[in-house]
């Protein structure tokens, strides 16, 4: 990606990410298209989103990829590892080499390693010292993330962060918890529709994620309100399929037995 085409990138993301903070919009919707567009600019291989609960807990919220493999290491960082770290300090924690720096994270190093992820770079969701999670991209390849990349993916974080807490002004703090949980019930909906769709049509889960998104942008709904019309069979899934895949979309493949 040469200089003239990243700027015009980058700017065609903060638009994106700044088209999503609309009235009642989707907090997965636009945590989803945060990671993504961050991974696409910055050349890395997956990411993931997380956001604390009530409890103060982590939680994966949304990540590039659906596999089980990317959701382990995502929970394991979330117990033990830089994402924990990134949120506990509120600063972005980069690892640029997991076999010779994550040491110190033992069971996340050892899962990371196995997968074939070789560097991590956790960035911090937060506003004016409250913080609500982190945003962890994770590399293939060893490679330090450049400080012009890291400010990057932090200028990006921090618009989504002004979006999920800026109701706060109005309530303080309980809009906060609400929205927070609304998100994690959107993404146990999304899961149960995912399900519904990718043992329906005998397709991966990541497909059955994408037809789903596919059919809710090109029809202006939320991810949420297409999950719950295949919930209660308003919306059958002959019908989602007949919606053309996003360009953004892989083409459904085979569920591998």
């Amino acid at each position: 990606m040469d200089g003239t085409t990243r700027e015009a990138r980058i700017s065609a993301a903060f638009v994106k990410v700044a088209d999503t903070l609309t009235k009642d919009f989707d907090v997965v919707d636009l945590l989803h298209t945060l990671v993504e567009e961050c991974v696409e600019i910055l050349g890395i291989d997956a990411g993931g989103l997380m956001l604390a609960d009530a409890n103060g807990q982590l939680q994966l919220m949304t990540s590039t990829s659906e596999s089980a493999d990317l959701v382990e290491i995502m929970q394991l960082a979330a117990d033990a590892g830089p994402c924990i770290d990134c949120f506990a300090t509120g600063v972005a924690v980069n690892v640029p080499d997991i076999q010779h720096d994550g040491g110190q994270w033992p069971a996340f190093q050892k899962a990371a390693i196995q997968q074939g992820f070789n560097s991590v770079h956790a960035t911090p969701m937060k506003l004016r010292g409250h913080i609500i999670g982190t945003m962890n991209l994770f590399g293939k390849k060893s490679a330090e993330v450049s400080a012009r990349d890291a400010d990057l993916a932090q200028a990006l974080t921090d618009v989504a962060t002004i979006g999920i807490l800026q109701e706060r002004l109005i309530r303080e703090g309980q809009m906060i918890a609400e929205q927070l949980h609304s998100a994690l019930d959107t993404r146990i909906i999304i899961e149960q529709a995912k399900g519904f769709v990718a043992h329906s049509l005998s397709i991966e889960m990541p497909d059955a994620f994408f037809a789903l998104r596919s059919y809710a942008r090109n029809h202006n709904f939320t991810i949420r309100s297409v999950a719950e019309q295949i919930s209660n069979q308003t919306l059958t899934v002959d019908e989602l399929t007949l919606n053309p895949l996003s360009k953004d979309s892989a083409p459904a493949r085979p569920r591998s037995e």
